[in-house]
């Protein structure tokens, strides 16, 4: 199994293919009996100011070999929106 260092780097890179578009952040990363899941950030439409661009978070899903098998977008949201816990 790949480190948690070279799964991050492998899951924004790949995600970036296909995409077209930089990862702005690794939000999480998680090993799996088969390999890594990951959530990634990535800014889908830049707007000024910055706050209020959209972004998107996919969940990326890595084998023990690195490879990407699958990735979906899971959420869209503006960078200056705040979580919120109940």
């Amino acid at each position: 199994m790949r480190s948690a260092a070279s799964a991050m780097q492998s899951a924004a890179e790949q995600l970036a293919q296909l995409l077209g578009r930089p990862p702005d952040a690794v939000s999480s990363l998680k090993p799996t009996e088969d390999g890594w899941v990951a959530q990634v950030e990535v800014v889908e439409l830049e707007r000024i100011p910055d706050t209020t661009s959209v972004m998107a978070s996919y969940k990326v899903v890595l084998g023990e070999d690195g490879d990407l098998i699958s990735y979906e977008r899971t959420r869209r949201y503006t960078r200056g929106m705040i979580d919120r816990l109940p």
